[in-house]
């Protein structure tokens, strides 16, 4: 389980530009993994079922894209 909110993204990604903008705008502080500089990080998206990037990560929940599922990330980590 991830006790903080996870953003991986890559260069030149404008859905990924958009996620991490409004983390920022919310105030939830996250880390960002560039999967096209750390091959760890594309593992990482990978064992979360994905294959592509952004993925947001908090807790055991995973969501792809910049979606309503992002907002419930953002509302759980608000919470805590």
């Amino acid at each position: 389980m991830v006790d903080k909110v996870l953003v991986y993204t890559t260069n030149d990604c404008i859905e990924c530009t958009m996620v991490k903008r409004v983390l920022e705008e919310e105030g939830i502080p996250f880390e960002a993994r560039n999967i096209s500089e750390d091959p760890l990080f594309k593992k990482e998206v990978e064992q979360y079922g994905y294959l592509g990037v952004p993925v947001t990560v908090y807790g055991d929940k995973a969501v792809k894209g910049f979606t309503n599922e992002l907002k419930e990330i953002i509302e759980l980590a608000k919470k805590d």
